[in-house]
């Protein structure tokens, strides 16, 4: 905490006073020049919204993030307070951030006028200038802007005209921060509205009182697409007092998909000691939601959250914790049978079409799964024939073949040991995988082999049985 000054010690001690807008755009210059990190930790945006979120503040604009659900939006918007200083000088006491060189409230003109350059200044961390709303049908101009308390006004022996009498909302108490609406679209018309002056003038009106107040903040909006659903719109002359409209999407590719989801995902430091992950399974967690992005029964509209995947994975994390706690283990390894347990991580996730409505949630996340599966696989083996000619040798036909006299049963709950050793009982699926994948870790062979057997299954090659437990072919 920093500790507190007078007026005359703050003068001299060369602050430079200078507004939200400002303050900003010289911090990003700052960093820009000197070649640090901008907006970490927001993977696959480096060459779209991150160029455009820069110009947006060296403009000085009010930013309104547009985008499907799950696309870091207000990660984006809560990453700005980095751009802040790390302490603002107000006049202590003050409700709403009062700038000591321009005193916008009357508390402070009349403690400025009172005590001159004794005026005791208090400081402010950027971690406590963040303010933020969702937007809600309940939310009135009340909230935001403020109204007459009359409490205040009886216990002061004030009337109803006094400027003291008023209690101020939630962007008045942002004076000098960042102040994030999530969810424009679902504030109700007339509440958006009573934003127009604030955004363009600059002065707000409560309950007939007309005050002059040049709040100075830093307005982020999020919202969803306008035709996601049936919940509103953001009125045309609102949108026209917003500078920059930026557009967000979802990672375009496994790789920074997986860095998202590895990021986010919370994962004790003993789960990541003790279970493993290979390679092919991180990539076929992501592919799960490419695949959901692109499917039939999902509503494109509504979008496919990047939190899929992030639960999926701690769904992944607590059905391999729980094979450890059941078997007493010191160590086991993601397999593909577990991908079963992200099922409740997707049916949550997604909005279905009338078709998938009548196939069923749980359905349809096992088909994306068995879909995302068939994708995999055919990035390193050929594609399974659908019909196989008589006396003519496809890659698969040893191993179906050894299915024709053999089962195999894939225990949740069998220990790694077992576990492998029912897989390497297929001496054909062994040969196949060594020669398609010879260059993969043992960890991604093993998985590989899973991926074949399933995706035999999903084409119909061979029976798939399976119960609470085990799975059978």
């Amino acid at each position: 905490m920093k500790q507190e000054i007078t007026l005359k010690e703050l003068k001299a001690s060369g602050y430079v006073d200078r507004n939200i807008n400002e303050e900003m755009k010289a911090n990003l210059t700052q960093k820009l020049r000197a070649k640090l990190p901008v907006f970490e930790g927001l993977w696959g945006y480096e060459d779209t919204v991150i160029p455009q979120l820069k110009k947006a503040i060296l403009a000085g604009h009010h930013i309104n993030l547009l985008g499907l659900r799950g696309q870091a939006k207000t990660k984006i918007a809560r990453n700005m307070i980095e751009l802040l200083d790390e302490y603002m000088p107000i006049v202590k006491g003050s409700e709403i951030n009062d700038n000591p060189f321009q005193p916008i409230s009357k508390y402070a003109k009349d403690v400025l006028a009172e005590l001159g350059e004794n005026t005791p200044i208090a400081w402010v961390h950027r971690s406590d200038r963040f303010f933020e709303k969702l937007a809600t049908p309940d939310v009135n101009v009340s909230d935001l802007i403020g109204d007459i308390d009359p409490i205040k006004a009886a216990t002061l022996k004030l009337p109803y005209s006094d400027e003291r009498v008023l209690h101020y909302g939630m962007i008045p108490r942002a004076n000098r921060c960042i102040f994030v609406i999530n969810e424009l679209p679902d504030l109700q018309a007339r509440i958006q509205v009573s934003l127009f002056n604030i955004l363009q003038e600059g002065d707000i009106q409560i309950r007939g009182f007309q005050l002059r107040m040049p709040l100075d903040i830093q307005f982020i909006f999020t919202a969803n697409p306008e035709d996601y659903t049936n919940r509103g719109s953001i009125v045309t002359p609102l949108k026209d007092r917003i500078g920059s409209q930026i557009f967000t999407h979802y990672p375009k590719t496994i790789a920074l998909a997986r860095k998202i989801t590895e990021q986010e995902a919370h994962l004790s430091a003993e789960d990541k000691d003790t279970i493993v992950m290979s390679e092919i399974a991180r990539d076929l967690l992501e592919q799960v939601a490419f695949t959901a992005r692109d499917s039939e029964y999902v509503n494109a509209k509504s979008g496919v959250s990047a939190r899929l995947t992030i639960s999926a994975m701690e769904n992944l994390m607590a059905a391999a914790k729980l094979r450890l706690i059941e078997t007493g283990s010191e160590k086991t390894a993601i397999r593909l049978v577990d991908f079963s347990s992200i099922i409740p991580a997707i049916t949550g996730k997604i909005e279905l079409v009338y078709e998938g409505e009548q196939e069923g949630a749980a359905e349809v996340a096992q088909l994306l799964i068995d879909q995302a599966i068939v994708n995999e696989f055919e990035k390193l083996f050929p594609k399974i024939p659908k019909l196989e000619k008589a006396n003519v040798k496809t890659p698969y036909t040893d191993v179906i073949a050894w299915f024709n006299t053999n089962t195999l049963e894939l225990n949740y709950t069998d220990t790694d040991k077992d576990f492998n050793a029912s897989l390497n009982k297929i001496t054909p699926l062994i040969k196949l995988v060594k020669e398609y994948c010879p260059d993969l870790s043992p960890l991604d062979k093993l998985f590989c082999m899973e991926m074949v057997i399933w995706s035999l299954s999903i084409n119909k090659k061979l029976d798939k049985m399976n119960n609470e437990k085990s799975f059978t072919f």
